[in-house]
């Protein structure tokens, strides 16, 4: 059974090295690295915005979450090559709904590479919406954005 926990210290180095296993496949058709590759995981485990998928043989995925003024920004996602086809790809996004709900927002965004094209047919049938496309950070980026419909009083706090 998998389930997901706020990322520890501990996790750091495993998070780092299935980021390298995920994305490695990228590097030819980006040219370069992609970002998650040499992302400061250290700094999402202390600033407390990743979250882990683990079942009893260790780590399987994992989600970096960030708030800002009016959405939940999904800013990284990852699924251990072997472990994909298990249901975390849905798994942890549905996590970021739920957490984007209980922090009052209504929408998610998130951004993939162009060049990540399998990306560029899940996303929509996941109910995410493309918005633009443009360079970020010396990377060609599309940008996606899903409505979650949160209630106003659940935005209220109320």
């Amino acid at each position: 059974m998998v389930t997901t926990r706020p990322a520890e210290r501990r996790d750091v180095d495993a998070t780092s090295r299935l980021a390298h296993r995920a994305y490695r496949n990228y590097i030819a058709r980006i040219g370069r690295p992609p970002a998650p590759m040499e992302a400061d995981y250290a700094a999402a485990v202390s600033a407390g915005t990743m979250w882990v998928a683990e079942d009893e043989g260790g780590l399987l995925g994992f989600i970096v979450l960030v708030d800002t003024d009016d959405h939940l920004l999904i800013d990284d996602i990852a699924v251990e090559p072997h472990a994909q086809g298990r249901g975390i790809g849905t798994q942890l996004p549905a996590l970021a709904e739920s957490e984007a709900r209980r922090r009052g927002h209504d929408r998610i965004q998130l951004y993939t590479n162009e060049a990540m094209t399998e990306n560029l047919d899940y996303y929509p049938r996941k109910g995410y919406v493309e918005t633009h496309r443009g360079e970020q950070d010396g990377y060609r980026r599309v940008f996606f954005t899903k409505t979650l419909g949160v209630q106003s009083e659940e935005r209220s706090g109320s």
